[in-house]
């Protein structure tokens, strides 16, 4: 099992997350984050530190949100590993209850 981050997080990629992760296994983007699946341990430490309630077991994903195991694999390959917390977006709060923001998933 490995936990994924989901579509809550994009455009709010609050980071809070990233400092509990006691392997790394976060990575970075524009305007989300991921999680390694080859990394994770499944811990759960990250899962009460999101604020948007983003990330997800993968045995666990909410409907409509499954796309989301494979994307973290394949952004975290691209993406740079994040192990401090840092500012949240100007405006992340306003992003915050928006639903159907893949569309705004901003890839390097």
């Amino acid at each position: 099992m490995t936990y994924v981050v989901t579509e809550r997080c994009i455009r709010c990629k609050y980071t809070d997350c990233v400092e509990v992760c006691p392997v790394d296994c976060f990575h970075e983007g524009r305007n989300f984050l991921v999680i390694d699946p080859d990394e994770c341990i499944d811990c759960a430490l990250c899962v009460p530190e999101c604020p948007v309630e983003a990330i997800y077991a993968d045995d666990r994903l909410p409907e409509g949100q499954e796309r989301f195991f494979e994307l973290n694999a394949q952004l975290a390959r691209a993406w740079p590993v994040i192990t401090r917390r840092k500012p949240a977006p100007a405006d992340a709060e306003e992003w915050r209850e928006a639903t159907d923001k893949l569309r705004y998933l901003e890839e390097p």
